[in-house]
This record gives C-alpha cells, structure tokens and sequence, in this order.
C-alpha cells in the first residue's frame, strides 16, 4: 500500500501562546514561571463566589499586535464569552475565551519550504485564560497546581491547508517567529509558552471532500508535532484501508512510543454552551490605537527575508531559516555588514551557528565580527573550509580574533604549487597499492591519496590545487606505463 501516493493529509493547528504580561489576564496575581505550586492565585483566578474578572488591557494591545504581525483584520467590537466545560484544574467550570467576535480575523503567513513558498491562512486569534495543571504523582495521586490558571493565552486558529508534517511544523516555526519580533511573548515551548493541537483527517488525494478529523492536544516541541502528524496520519490511512471509519475524537502524543492514544469523544462548540460573559464590558478598539499599535510592531521576519535575499543574494529558503529567531537574524546582520562575503557567512550561520547554540538563551559566544573574519578568510582562498569549521569550533570554546588565531596555529591554506608537489610527490611514493589501483582505473584512489595529502598538512592544503597535483601526477605516471 502506497500511502504517499494514494492519500494526503488535511492538517489544521490551533496555537496556544502564553502572553508576556507580568499578571494575569483578570486579576493582578504574577505570571511567573516556576514559582511554588499554588503561591500565584487569589479569589479571581480561583473561581471563588463573588470574585469579579477585570480585563488587563495589554492582553488585547498584545493580542491585536498579534493580529497586525499575521495580516488579520481587527474586530472593531469584540467580547469575552464563557466556555464551559468541567475539568480538575479549571476551578470555576467554565473558561473564559472568545466566540463568535474575536479580536482578530481573516489573516494569513507565507512558509518557506524546499519545495518554495505556500501561504496559510489563519482563521482567527483571540484571547483566553488559561487553565491550571495537573501534577501526577505514582504514589501520591493527582494534585492540582492553580498557578497557571488565568495567566494570559492568544488561541491563533489556522485554516486547515497544510498538507504535510514538514508544512505544519514550517507554520509554527514561522508563527513562532513572528510572535517573538513582536516581543508579546517568549514563547519558550518547553515551559508551555507555545504549545499547538493539531486537527488531522485524511481523504485521497484529489478529494474535494473532508475526512473525520481527530484533535491532538498540547503538543510543545517541533519534533513532537512531525512525530504526531506522520503516525496519526498513517493511522487513520490504515483504518480506511481496512474498510474501518475514524472517529472524531481528542488524542494525546505518547513520546516514549511515538503512537497517539484516544483521550475522549472530540466536543463540538455546542457542547461548551458558550454566552457573553455577564461580568466583562465589550472590546472597542478605535483607529487611533490601531495606528499606535501598528506602528509599535518592528521589523518583522517577511521584511527581513526580503532584505537578505535583494542585497546578500541568500535564497529564499536560508533567508527564512535564518529568520526565524530573532537572535541569529540580528547576529547575521552585524556579520554580513562586517563582510565582503554575506553569502559565505550566511552558511556558517546556518550549518555551524544554529547547529551548536540554545535559541532559547540567544547567547553565541562568537562575536559577528569574528565569523565575518573567517567568511572574508574562506572567501579570499586564505583557508579552506574544513580549516574554516574547525577555527569556529575552537573560537566557540574561546572566542577571540580569527585572524590572529589562524595566523598564531598556522592555519592558512597552502595553494602554491611549489610546496604542495614535493609532500604529494613524497605521498605518492609512500603508497603503491593506491597507485597501482589508479593506473588500473580505479579513479577513487587518488581520493584515498587526497586524504592523506590533507592529513599530512593538518587540512591546510588547498583542496583544488592538491587534486589537481594528484592527478596530473598520476596521469604522467600512467603515459610511462
């Protein structure tokens, strides 16, 4: 069975995202993350009788910020509404979110993946409380943290046109991104600052039609969403194969197997018997603050993107890639002004920067000006790139200027003839067998003596320069036989 070919998946996200106020949505109690189970609360946000909800007025600044950043339309008029539904860690029974008047409607964002761009559309954002967590303990039982209960959330729903794990998780780096330019979040995925479920169903492709979708929650890793998505889709693709239906249920990612299990029946919206919440006045939102806000927004990363592909040549791809976190964007940017070779350094960032570091932390201990250096270096043939990698490895345990370090430990590449050919003169003459196999036709030995040609000079010699020393050596070598 032929599961790429015969079926696509339909996958839609709903991404939660912590918002960066220092209290909470409806009361003055911190949003600190970490602090003692159960120390961050008070009537409100326990659900206590009497207790009355007051709006924070950045959670809708940030949410329409949100809103601008993803080419939304903002809703002039919105409320807050109650979303009821009964769980141990939402002590009041009902959450309040938004329904029918969201803040924010009709928005979009491009994705950058190998196979070009792909616009997504994203349904609405709104904002919502957030509620409490749940602590299990083997022995102990389930004991109820309230901490995180009411602490600020926007609920940013996509449209459902991603069709591949790859898409989904290009969508929510992007997403991702966005919200971290715009500072409204940290969006930190390993403390539940950003976590997405994911809505999949599956139908043959060229189906117009939707499949029974299933709903998997509070997935907080990028490796975990791609995880999720090619085992849930290959799931309900052998259910259809065996003549069984899917049903429309809630699921959760088990990480330690990689399968997805069924949590309970999926509830519809009439389920939560939504209605306007009594006790909070409507959301108006005037052009004047829609101006203020716009233009509190910076550069965001589409504007980035452009910048480097007009005037560093980048393509589209390694622009977004770069893009995506702030840090290495600012970090590329000093490097590539510092440079005559941006290109060059665009791909140190990519292939050794964002390999070795903690975007989380944004700390790089190699200064810009220093990988731009090692760029103008590689570009100029002043060092190969073998050379190249291991300088910023070393400069990454202790950073320091990359001219004097290669200059210090001897490292710039050999290109002249006059001192290559005498050590692979001395090579050739120390290895027959390789020899021998070449004069047979075995071209890949002279890769074997390559090798040792760069062994015997610490991966100094000029790569070009030494094959073709190699070759035309063993080439005389041949016309004599």
């Amino acid at each position: 069975m032929n599961l790429i070919k015969d079926y696509e998946p339909v996958i839609g996200l709903e991404v939660h995202c912590e918002l960066a106020t220092k209290t909470k949505i409806f009361c003055a109690c911190s949003t600190a993350f970490g602090a003692e189970p159960n120390t961050q609360v008070c009537p409100v946000c326990l659900g206590m009788p009497g207790s009355l909800p007051v709006l924070n007025g950045k959670v809708v600044d940030y949410a329409i910020k949100a809103g601008l950043a993803t080419n939304c339309e903002i809703t002039k008029f919105s409320k807050n509404d109650r979303k009821n539904y009964f769980y141990p860690d939402l002590p009041k029974a009902y959450q309040i979110s938004q329904y029918d008047l969201p803040l924010c409607v009709h928005g979009h964002l491009d994705i950058e993946s190998e196979k070009g761009q792909k616009t997504i559309g994203i349904t609405r954002i709104h904002i919502e409380e957030d509620a409490g967590k749940l602590v299990h303990d083997k022995e102990k039982g389930t004991f109820v943290d309230c901490n995180r209960c009411g602490v600020p959330l926007i609920e940013i729903v996509s449209e459902p046109d991603m069709r591949s794990a790859e898409e989904a998780v290009a969508y929510v780096k992007k997403l991702r991104a966005i919200i971290r330019y715009t500072g409204i979040s940290d969006c930190k995925m390993q403390e539940g600052s950003l976590r997405a479920d994911v809505n999949l169903s599956v139908r043959h492709k060229g189906d117009e039609k939707l499949g029974t979708r299933t709903e998997m929650k509070n997935l907080n890793s990028f490796t975990y969403i791609q995880k999720a998505i090619e085992y849930e889709y290959k799931r309900q693709v052998e259910l259809l194969e065996k003549g069984e239906k899917v049903i429309q249920e809630t699921r959760r990612y088990d990480v330690n197997s990689g399968k997805t299990f069924s949590m309970r029946k999926k509830e519809n919206s009439d389920d939560y018997r939504y209605f306007p919440d009594p006790d909070l006045v409507p959301i108006v939102t005037s052009n004047e603050k829609l101006a203020r806000l716009k233009s509190e927004i910076p550069e965001l990363p589409d504007d980035r993107k452009k910048k480097y592909i007009n005037n560093y040549g980048l393509t589209a791809y390694d622009a977004e890639l770069i893009t995506n976190e702030p840090g290495t964007a600012d970090y590329f940017e000093t490097a590539a002004e510092k440079t005559k070779y941006p290109k060059i350094a665009a791909n140190l960032v990519i292939s050794d920067v964002m390999t070795s570091y903690d975007p989380e932390t944004e700390d790089i201990p190699v200064e810009p000006e220093h990988l731009a250096q090692i760029a103008d270096m590689l570009g100029d043939g002043e060092i190969n790139s073998s050379v190249g990698k291991s300088v910023l490895k070393s400069l990454w345990e202790n950073d320091c200027d990359a001219y004097e370090y290669i200059e210090k430990n001897n490292l710039k590449q050999i290109s002249d003839e006059s001192k290559l050919k005498p050590i692979i003169d001395e090579i050739i003459k120390a290895n027959p067998k390789s020899v021998s196999d070449y004069l047979k036709g075995k071209t890949a030995a002279a890769k074997a003596l390559m090798g040792q040609v760069m062994r015997k000079t610490s991966g100094r010699a000029n790569p070009t320069a030494a094959e073709k020393i190699i070759v035309d050596s063993l080439e005389k070598l041949k016309e004599k036989n």
